[in-house]
């Protein structure tokens, strides 16, 4: 996500242009001085300071690192960048960066995160039912995506929601919680979701509902989304 891909700059698809255009089948490779760790069978098998950041449009940003760093681990080298090769994600059991634990993909760098307190209204319903309508919300903008807002529980009502089973996770947000909506018997799965430990970059919505306009009605008053081009 990010540069080369959503609607980020270097992608297919991005928000804006480029003069002159770039090429297609474009490849950004960058030193990525962060701590990388990998550990296969409770051992650590990577660890370096020196890996690269791959950015390739169509492929999920990877991590690539050098012959020495990377031992008997299966690899796909990276011709853009010569004695540098790509180690599969489900090759080994974690990953780390910094000491914080990866799920899917690594962090992206130019993926980012704001929550800004704002006035802007939400209005929920479910048929004849209103769930919030409040102008005490929290706008989320993360690049790529959609703005959302956000809602305290206090403006919610939470005596139809009922915890889910349905868990995601989000490098940027972390571990969301998901919730049912049940009236009178009637159930709507995962109407909702929360973050009740986000990371820092996402901590003002900690604990917040944000909803799903697919299967309730939202009425959220959001920012002009850019055409696509």
């Amino acid at each position: 996500m990010s540069l080369v891909a959503g609607r980020g700059p270097l992608s297919r698809d991005r928000a804006g242009q480029l003069f002159p255009p770039v090429a297609d089948d474009l490849v950004y490779v960058e030193p990525h001085p962060r701590r990388v760790q990998a550990v296969l069978g409770g051992r650590t098998v990577i660890d370096t300071e020196h890996a690269l950041m791959v950015h390739r449009r169509g492929a999920p940003l990877s991590y690539a690192f050098s012959a020495g760093d990377i031992g008997d681990l299966p690899s796909t080298p990276v011709p853009e960048a010569p004695g540098y090769a790509v180690v599969p994600w489900s090759a080994v059991d974690s990953w780390f960066e910094e000491g914080r634990e990866l799920v899917h993909y690594p962090p992206n760098p130019y993926h980012r995160v704001d929550c800004r307190p704002t006035a802007r209204r939400l209005r929920v319903d479910a048929g004849e039912v209103t769930l919030v309508d409040t102008t005490d919300t929290t706008i989320l903008f993360e690049t790529a995506l959609p703005p959302r807002l956000y809602v305290r529980p206090s403006a919610v009502r939470t005596d139809l929601l009922r915890r889910s089973s349905t868990t995601s996770y989000c490098n940027y947000k972390g571990y969301a919680t998901y919730w049912s909506l049940d009236i009178d018997g009637t159930v709507v799965d995962d109407v909702a979701w929360s973050y009740a430990d986000p990371p820092p970059e996402s901590l003002p919505i900690a604990g917040m509902v944000s909803f799903d306009e697919t299967r309730v009605a939202v009425t959220a008053e959001l920012p002009a989304t850019p055409e696509r081009g």
